[in-house]
């Protein structure tokens, strides 16, 4: 659940630095789906790219950096592509890793993962969460 929106929030300090640090508009997001629905991470994530965009709309920054949605997704640029508004959503994904990295909010650690799932997981995946992590 979203929770109250409050008006202050939506053009938040928060929401500014995603902005700043992607070069995106995430305001320009209709909610198509089409990222969403291409994405190959999508099943790793605990939101969709598009759910991610959406809650920067409403300044739910905080929202998002508890979830594992920016660590999930492998850069693939598949969503960017898709967009029929030209957002760069990796770029976006990216910044928000770049805000959990500044705040110390991440915690993946590939010893977590049991043996049976790290199978199923995508390679790329994988090397795309390790290259973000290694800053």
């Amino acid at each position: 659940m979203i929770g109250k929106i409050d008006v202050k929030e939506i053009r938040g300090k928060e929401t500014k630095k995603v902005a700043t640090l992607s070069l995106e508009n995430q305001y320009a997001c209709y909610q198509c789906g089409k990222c969403s629905a291409g994405c190959p991470s999508a099943p790793f994530m605990d939101l969709l790219p598009n759910q991610v965009l959406r809650l920067l709309q409403l300044g739910k920054t905080a929202r998002i950096l508890e979830t594992n949605t920016a660590f999930a997704c492998c850069s693939c640029f598949v969503c960017s592509s898709r967009c029929p508004k030209g957002i760069d959503v990796a770029a976006v994904m990216e910044s928000l890793r770049q805000l959990s990295l500044r705040a110390k909010l991440d915690d993946f650690d590939i010893k977590d993962i049991e043996p049976e799932e790290l199978e199923k997981i995508p390679p790329i995946l994988l090397v795309g969460t390790f290259r973000k992590l290694s800053s």
